[in-house]
């Protein structure tokens, strides 16, 4: 499948804007979870917290499964494939990952800060509110400069797909200056 010039314009801008967003969002989860964590004001560290559910709990997931499915979109649709470069397998892995830490560890992380927070008790855990912004934003900075940077090249089935598309080119150049 190649995707036309025009659809793969629209789909990078998508890609590149629900990606911004996810770092925005993530760097807003972790100001907020800093002054959740250092703050001594407690009407301070309710607000921070349930301030971070509404993020956690309505555009996390949204934007996260976005950028999934743009970024498959381009890489099924252009010639950088899915698993044709180390790069683009590498953000692949490193989305879902970060989906899954999402779903399973900063969100339960969150709810149990609101929770304990609207019962009248102090943060149980900072971590719960920094550990999570933390992670999330080094792998979307990493997943960033990769994109810019596109290194350590083709994944061994690249390779061999190279090599096959060299090979028919060759032969029908051959088969050109015959006839």
């Amino acid at each position: 499948m190649k995707l036309t010039r025009p659809v793969r314009r629209a789909n990078l801008v998508v890609h590149v804007a629900a990606s911004a967003s996810w770092l925005g969002l993530t760097l807003g989860l972790l100001a907020l979870g800093t002054a959740a964590a250092t703050n001594g004001s407690p009407a301070t560290v309710e607000a921070s917290v349930r301030a971070m559910k509404l993020f956690a709990d309505w555009l996390l997931l949204p934007v996260a499964a976005l950028t999934l499915l743009s970024g498959l979109v381009l890489s099924l649709g252009t010639p950088w494939g899915l698993a044709r470069h180390r790069w683009v397998f590498t953000k692949f892995w490193l989305t879902l990952a970060t989906i899954t830490a999402t779903v399973f560890a900063l969100r339960p992380g969150v709810n149990a800060a609101v929770t304990a927070v609207a019962a009248g008790e102090t943060l149980p855990d900072a971590g719960d509110v920094l550990f999570g912004p933390v992670v999330s934003l080094s792998a979307y900075v990493f997943m960033t400069v990769v994109s810019v940077l596109k290194p350590w090249g083709l994944t061994r089935r690249g390779r061999r797909l190279r090599e096959a598309e060299a090979g028919g080119q060759a032969r029908a150049g051959r088969a050109r200056q015959t006839a």
